[in-house]
């Protein structure tokens, strides 16, 4: 989907969207990152069995899925003591299975 004007010619994106977008993928830089939404398809995790999965520290993890929830990748919910980290809508599921198959497309 592109912005269009009018004249149904592609509209250059605004500064405020073209940053968000640059964050969102600056986010999505990180091999880590990357690898925690991978778990996170499968459904809710709390940060030790994420650390457990990527083979990372719990501080890493955590220092990672602050970075996700400030991008709104990510959304945490409390139970009792556990943080419980899922993907934060089936958008975040679609632009990483979109960038995997861009990858392995060959």
């Amino acid at each position: 989907m592109f912005l269009e004007t009018t004249t149904g010619a592609a509209a250059p994106l605004s500064e405020t969207v073209a940053e968000r977008l640059a964050e969102l993928f600056r986010a999505l830089s990180d091999p880590s990152r990357v690898r925690i939404i991978a778990v996170l398809l499968e459904g809710e995790q709390n940060v030790g069995a994420l650390a457990g999965r990527v083979g990372l520290s719990l501080s890493a993890v955590s220092h990672q899925l602050r970075t996700l929830r400030q991008m709104r990748l990510v959304r945490a919910r409390k139970q009792g003591r556990e943080v419980y980290y899922a993907l934060d809508d089936d958008h975040v599921a679609e632009l990483y299975q979109r960038g995997l198959d861009h990858v392995l497309h060959g």
